[in-house]
């Protein structure tokens, strides 16, 4: 286990470089297929259990923030997240992804989760949810 949390991180340092190369690509995964047969969880559910991750620094949720950019949901109930961190050098970027993949995942009906760094576009404050700006005093 130790060697898989070495290579991840080893790949989002990679991804989160200043240089001229393409970062790599950077995943997180969690869960297991669904048993034949059971309905997969309403989108509704998914996105609920994902709002229970907090960016430490500053505690408002990863979707609420704007960092969740695309939830799909395969009809067998595996999940794929497109989500991005707030500055590549953000301090927590190597347990968020991990984490939002752990929530989506604990949800009944939601098979396997991957959830994938994506830099492009960009996260600005623009992406806020009214709530989050409501909780920063933005108007």
């Amino acid at each position: 286990m130790s060697e898989e949390i070495d290579e991840n991180e080893a790949l989002l340092l990679q991804a989160m470089s200043v240089d001229d190369t393409p970062p790599a690509e950077y995943k997180a995964t969690a869960g297991k297929p669904l048993p034949e047969g059971e309905k997969p969880a309403k989108m509704y559910d998914i996105v609920e259990a994902i709002k229970t991750v907090s960016d430490p620094e500053i505690m408002i949720n990863v979707y609420d923030l704007g960092l969740i950019y695309k939830i799909h949901q395969e009809e067998n109930g595996d999940i794929n997240i497109d989500m991005t961190l707030t500055a590549p050098g953000c301090p927590v970027a190597g347990i968020l992804p991990q984490q939002v993949a752990d929530a989506a995942a604990g949800v009944k009906g939601v098979g396997q989760v991957e959830v994938k760094i994506v830099w492009e576009p960009a996260w600005t404050m623009e992406r806020l949810s009214e709530e989050a700006k409501a909780m920063l005093d933005m108007f």
